[in-house]
């Protein structure tokens, strides 16, 4: 069976879209930020078609970048069509839905969420109300409010933290051990479907459990989960389970979905863990049509932080790895890596950038050679069709 495998480097943007000003994003641009401000050493990528696309994009090459000879792969960029610069967005589009209705945005201040809504939530699920309600960082907002919902557990009083962003997103954190994780899925599950009856097109609604006891320890855990809305029409991914075929989630990615189009779900914490799994999963398991993996840290860890360093690191150790994650590729398979949108860590904000998108594929037999520039994200759905020679439709 032929195999597709796909790398979404979360927030990995080449250069800002045709249409950045709509989002007040001119200027913007995640990887030439980073090499303009730290040494990049990529070969693999570059090898794989990176500077060639990002020339494409932007009609240079990054600084420290050279023209790449001869690369081993198909390269390009695509622009993005749907609304927004977001995760569900960038990855329904990715598989062949463009989102075109606008998702729910709420505002900055307090209060972001409706009041009553949240009073319903509380009542639903039995606990005491909610502290935040406003636009803020997750690790920021744990320390303006964690100490305070640990002292009010102590008194017996539950309230967790909720909190949004530029994104269609509601955060809700709560102490892992002391509220409990169940407990806090119970809450935000509950606020989904809440959310959904009152009309809103919300994006995702996304437990963050922490530990910690103080505002200097407390850390966020791996047991995030994310409670998106469904693909409104089905992606290819759930076109190819319809087919019979099965598909591999790494990472966020079953969350990304709401499980629509996904057979295994494995989850993953950290780029290096993620890479791992992929890696085995590659050399283990003949029979998944396609294997995606969410490389979540260059978003999260990095670009929202603004953390130029650790962002380029992060490119680096995932360059180190392609030889490795090659190897594991059979002759038929074909990798294609790319992105969901830009969070230029070297820009304005701590949001999200309307960026491009490299579009990258290798395989023992493709050609090393440019593709025409895409203005759909869909050009990865595309390849996926092609590859796999079934007859999934870009406009369901």
């Amino acid at each position: 069976m032929k195999r597709v495998i796909v790398c979404i480097l979360d927030s990995f943007g080449i250069g800002g879209a045709p249409d950045a000003a709509a989002y007040d994003d001119n200027g913007a641009d995640t990887l030439g930020h980073i090499a303009k401000n730290y040494p990049l050493h990529i070969p693999n990528l570059l090898k794989n078609g990176l500077g060639e696309a990002y020339f494409m994009c932007n009609g240079r090459y990054p600084q420290g970048f050279n023209r790449e000879e001869e690369p081993d792969g198909a390269y390009t960029y695509a622009s993005e069509q749907s609304i927004g610069k977001d995760t569900p967005s960038g990855h329904w589009e990715l598989m062949g839905l463009p989102v075109t209705t606008p998702w729910s945005l709420f505002p900055k201040e307090y209060p972001s969420f409706p009041p009553d809504i949240l009073e319903k939530i509380a009542k639903e699920v039995n606990i005491d109300g909610f502290l935040g309600n406003y636009a803020a960082s997750g690790t920021e907002i744990l320390k303006e409010l964690g100490e305070k919902h640990l002292h009010l557990l102590s008194e017996g009083k539950a309230l967790p933290i909720v909190y949004t962003s530029a994104d269609s997103v509601m955060q809700i954190a709560a102490h892992e051990e002391l509220f409990g994780l169940e407990r806090l899925y119970q809450v935000c599950q509950k606020a989904r479907e809440i959310m959904d009856d009152a009309g809103y097109m919300l994006g995702r609604v996304i437990a963050r459990p922490f530990l910690g006891e103080t505002s200097a320890t407390f850390k966020r855990t791996p047991n995030r989960h994310d409670y998106s809305l469904p693909p409104p029409s089905p992606t290819i991914l759930e076109y190819l389970v319809g087919q019979g075929k099965q598909i591999t989630g790494i990472g966020k990615i079953y969350d990304i979905f709401a499980g629509k189009g996904i057979t295994k779900k494995i989850l993953a914490s950290g780029n290096e863990d993620i890479f791992s799994v992929l890696v085995s999963e590659i050399k283990n398991n003949a029979s998944a049509a396609v294997i995606l993996a969410n490389f979540v840290d260059f978003d999260m860890l990095y670009g929202h932080r603004r953390d130029i360093k650790g962002y380029a690191k992060a490119l680096e150790y995932f360059d180190s790895c392609l030889p490795k994650l090659k190897e594991a590729m059979r002759d038929d398979d074909i990798l294609i890596i790319t992105a969901d949108h830009g969070c230029d860590p070297d820009f304005k904000g701590v949001n999200h950038t309307r960026e491009c998108i490299p579009v990258l594929i290798s395989g023992k037999n493709i050609q090393g050679k440019s593709l025409p520039p895409a203005d759909s994200f869909c050009i990865v759905a595309k390849v996926i069709n092609q590859h796999l020679a079934v007859n999934y439709s870009l406009s369901n």
